[in-house]
């Protein structure tokens, strides 16, 4: 990757507030004209490593890059970087138009400049019906895009969103992550995305770093973080998972197997392929699993059926395996023809292809 390439260069970034450390070494790169999300859960030092990129915090330990040049000694209003805050902070007194065009006001931009600038930006985020009015007069989606324009008008090459997402109703955020996924592509700005939500994560991001008391778990597309997570914190985090104790055995193939304590057996796959016997925790997802007859189940793994829930777009079922824990299973809902299991009932699981993972602890 050349140094034009990397937008922003996080390295070994420390901070601490008096004998607490929010961040504790975090290292990564962000890719120019990337949707990069940080995720993870409250507390976990994601909001303090924008703020650090922003320049709203100083840094304790180690340097953070933008495109090459080192911003320790640049205050946040030389940076070319614009944040887009949960609370969007709108001026009341000033019309749509005059909130977009306020930061190019600031910078010195002609009249010219800034009126065809503001009708672009107001184009793009479809509020150019509404320029005269103010934010009271708008709902809560558009009060969101009149901050994300605001934000987005001087072409800031990084733009910093502290989840802005989370104000608005479930309908509302659903259909502004691919409207902002959208935004990002057309405009070309860096976009580093701050939220706990999964879900938005997975759907919007070119990457994601997972967070967790201050260090960064792992980073990968969303696929990467989903479908091969590295240990259990992330396994856990992203999505529902099932995760079972076992020992590995390896063949002569290298070809791995895990072994359960009820005897069950059924081939896994590793990033780092362990030694043979060492025991594991293996990552199998509900949608992976599937609920087959008793007497056509190869791989070991047979229970009963202890909870069956209805959720319009699948069924999940809750699985006690025979000497074993307890499961989860999901099953895509596909119409009245679909095959039902009631509470009671005996059953085998099958495991997709390469469905089952280990995780490194």
């Amino acid at each position: 990757m050349t140094e034009t390439s990397i937008a922003i260069d996080v390295r070994n970034a420390v901070k601490r507030f008096g004998a607490v450390t929010a961040l504790a070494g975090a290292s990564l790169t962000i890719r120019d004209n990337e949707f990069f999300t940080l995720l993870g859960p409250s507390g976990c030092g994601k909001t303090t490593l924008l703020r650090l990129i922003a320049g709203f915090e100083e840094i304790t330990e180690g340097e953070i890059l933008l495109y090459g040049e080192d911003l320790g000694a640049l205050p946040p209003n030389r940076r070319p970087i614009n944040t887009v805050f949960q609370h969007y902070a709108l001026f009341p007194h000033m019309t749509v138009a005059e909130n977009v065009a306020f930061g190019m006001r600031r910078l010195g931009w002609t009249k010219a400049d800034i009126e065809a600038r503001t009708l672009r930006i107001l184009d793009l985020v479809k509020l150019g019906d509404l320029a005269a009015r103010r934010p009271a007069q708008l709902s809560g989606g558009q009060q969101q895009r009149v901050a994300l324009a605001r934000a987005m008008a001087p072409r800031p090459k990084v733009l910093l969103l502290d989840e802005p997402l989370s104000a608005l109703d479930l309908k509302l955020r659903q259909a502004m992550r691919i409207e902002l996924k959208q935004i990002q592509k057309d405009t070309g700005i860096t976009f580093v995305f701050v939220t706990h939500d999964q879900e938005e994560a997975l759907t919007m991001s070119d990457r994601i770093a997972v967070m967790s008391a201050g260090e960064i778990r792992q980073v990968g597309t969303p696929r990467e973080i989903y479908e091969a997570p590295l240990d259990r914190f992330v396994a856990d985090f992203i999505g529902e998972t099932n995760v079972l104790d076992a020992t590995v055995r390896r063949g002569s193939d290298d070809a791995l197997t895990c072994h359960l304590t009820n005897g069950a057996a059924f081939p896994c796959h590793a990033s780092v392929p362990p030694e043979d016997g060492a025991f594991a925790h293996v990552l199998i997802r509900p949608e992976r699993l599937s609920l087959v007859p008793e007497a056509a189940c190869d791989t070991g793994l047979t229970g009963v059926v202890d909870q069956a829930v209805y959720l319009g777009t699948d069924i999940q079922y809750g699985v006690r395996l025979d000497d074993g824990p307890d499961v989860l299973v999901r099953a895509q809902n596909v119409g009245a023809d679909a095959v039902t299991h009631r509470t009671g009932d005996r059953v085998g699981l099958a495991i997709a292809p390469g469905a089952a993972r280990l995780l490194v602890d």
